[in-house]
């Protein structure tokens, strides 16, 4: 998960100043401290960490920070505040053109997955903006982009126009435009060439192109994982295209998140997206203020919510609500909600989106991979209508068919039944809970959840 390493170091960092009631300017610098070393683990650029460091020293040593009640807490808001500054402050949208089309040019080095983000942000666009996009093949240099392309076309059911790889992607994005006036598209998306490296001839075909076609976003596609190269490349690419905004791709790996950190401050372009997964459906727009919080350990309640909203049926909720009342919920219904949270993202993700999840007994580190998920939807698949809807029926023998057709052991269908039962049970008292309006003493840490 991208920003790991740094958001334990960072939430560590700060919660030895959390709760001082009394903060000295040698506190302070002692966090600094910690602070920089940390965004320099993270590959987070140096000039960019000196200057961030400044700013937070600078107002954290204010006489209206340490004569408050809640020094530590205030300390935590600047660097909460500066960190969103510095990944951009607010979100930057994708550009509206004052007359149709609007024209984005992707561009990029080779390997970085510009083809596929230009898949992703066409799907984007259609979903989320009900925009009608046409994607442009015009990477001639690497025929299986083109078919790449294509490909990603006849799965979202969305138009590609290619003109194969025999002619210049000038005149292949000079009769796009023509096309998309034609059919009425609203955004035309150019899929460029990219090479391993900078190079005069990639810029000076990039140059003709935006010549050409004007385009109303230059969107940079940079891989996460290069770190600091990253950062360099959109340097480059900025200087010589004047770039309008940068799309991060593999933000859900590996990575250290020195890249997302550091390329607003180096070329003043903003973050529009980031690749969250490898799915046509996994790219995000970027909200610096909720990465901020994500990498303290404050959470992304917004983002949560949004996620749930997209994926998650309103009416059937409140019927699973009723039925968690009263204690009739299903393996049916159960086997739904996998369905719905799994099109959410990986369950460790939305974990870090819940504030001080991180610090739950339990819940820190949780992981859960699709052959986990996988073997429950088996195991309930092979379940008869009857034994889904009342499990008390499931003897001995019933068992051991479920075991057989599920292709999994009696041990790990005994785990799933007792499971769902105290998952029941702890449902139908968190409801009761939430009815009468009463906190339950204690946490979280005895929790499991019925795939664990």
């Amino acid at each position: 998960m991208a920003f790991e390493g740094l958001a334990e170091r960072l939430q560590g960092t700060l919660n030895k100043i959390r709760g001082k009631g009394k903060v000295s300017e040698q506190d302070v610098k002692e966090m600094m401290r910690e602070v920089r070393l940390a965004l320099l683990e993270a590959d987070v650029n140096f000039k960019v960490v000196k200057d961030f460091i400044a700013r937070v020293k600078e107002r954290a040593v204010g006489a209206d920070v340490f004569e408050s009640l809640t020094p530590g807490q205030q300390v935590i808001k600047i660097v909460n505040e500066e960190l969103t500054a510095l990944m951009g402050g607010e979100q930057s949208k994708i550009a509206v053109a004052p007359k149709s089309p609007t024209v984005v040019m992707m561009v990029g080095l080779q390997g970085a997955g510009k083809t596929t983000t230009t898949g992703k942000l066409a799907n984007h666009l259609r979903k989320k903006h009900n925009r009608n996009p046409l994607m442009v093949a015009a990477d001639i240099y690497r025929p299986a982009a083109i078919k790449q392309l294509e490909t990603l076309g006849k799965q979202l059911n969305m138009p590609v126009f290619s003109m194969g790889d025999q002619v210049s992607p000038v005149e292949i994005a000079r009769e796009a435009l023509a096309k998309a006036k034609e059919e009425h598209n609203d955004y035309v998306l150019i899929d460029t060439a990219g090479r391993l490296h900078v190079d005069e001839d990639l810029m000076g075909e990039l140059d003709e192109i935006k010549e050409l076609a004007k385009p109303d976003e230059i969107l940079l596609v940079v891989d996460a994982m290069t770190g600091q190269d990253a950062v360099n490349v959109a340097e480059s690419f900025n200087e010589r295209l004047g770039i309008t905004g940068v799309v991060l791709t593999k933000l859900d790996g590996d990575t250290r998140g020195g890249a997302a950190l550091s390329v607003k401050a180096v070329t003043d372009t903003p973050i529009k997206f980031a690749g969250m997964g490898e799915k046509v459906d996994q790219l995000e727009p970027f909200h610096p203020d909720r990465m901020a919080s994500r990498i303290l350990g404050m959470g992304d309640v917004l983002t949560l919510i949004e996620k749930a909203q997209t994926n998650v049926d309103e009416a059937r909720a409140k019927e699973l609500e009723r039925k968690m009342r009263t204690n009739e919920l299903t393996f049916d219904d159960f086997l739904e909600q996998l369905g719905q949270v799994r099109n959410m993202g990986p369950l460790d993700e939305l974990l870090n989106m819940m504030p001080g999840a991180g610090k739950m007994k339990g819940l820190k580190n949780v992981q859960v991979d699709d052959k986990q998920i996988g073997q429950i939807e088996a195991i309930v698949r092979s379940m008869t209508k009857a034994e889904k809807e009342d499990p008390s029926i499931l003897n001995a023998s019933r068992r051991r068919r479920i075991a057989k057709g599920s292709g999994t052991s009696i041990q790990d269908v005994n785990r799933l039944i007792k499971q769902f039962g105290e998952m029941k049970k702890m449902m139908k008292q968190m409801s009761g809970m939430q009815q009468k309006g009463k906190k339950k003493k204690g946490g979280l840490g005895n929790m499991k959840f019925p795939f664990m």
